[in-house]
């Protein structure tokens, strides 16, 4: 038998006995609105790029010296602000309205491009 159906609620609560003893809640919107969308961490300097750990990602692209796209499996509805660190460089990206394909570039503070080891990059918005 298969069952299908919802739970609905707007509060999660715990004792948190183990710690203090005291009752703890997190409205769910906190959560739905405040967790990352997708986020990946990928090898930037590989060929072909290296996906390590991903949620919410189908497929990386390289185009150039510290140039890549992601592309989501579950496009952002609206903006998204994406960002993150590559080594010692940051990890731009950016997107508006609806788009499952994110371009960014890893540049350091000068502002030039690199391709680097470690690409981490976090998406936070509304998904579509």
């Amino acid at each position: 038998m298969v069952a299908h159906g919802t739970i609905a609620f707007d509060t999660l609560t715990t004792s948190d006995q183990v710690k203090t003893g005291t009752e703890k809640s997190l409205d769910t919107s906190y959560i739905f609105n405040g967790v990352a969308k997708a986020y990946v961490n990928f090898a930037g300097n590989a060929s072909p790029l290296t996906n390590r750990s991903s949620f919410n990602v189908s497929s990386l692209t390289d185009h150039d010296t510290g140039q890549h796209t992601v592309t989501l499996t579950n496009a952002f509805g609206e903006e998204c602000a994406c960002g993150g660190k590559s080594g010692h460089f940051w990890a731009w990206y950016s997107a508006t309205g609806n788009t499952s394909a994110i371009r960014g570039s890893n540049k350091d503070d000068d502002g030039s491009v690199a391709d680097t080891s470690i690409v981490t990059v976090s998406y936070f918005g509304e998904l579509a």
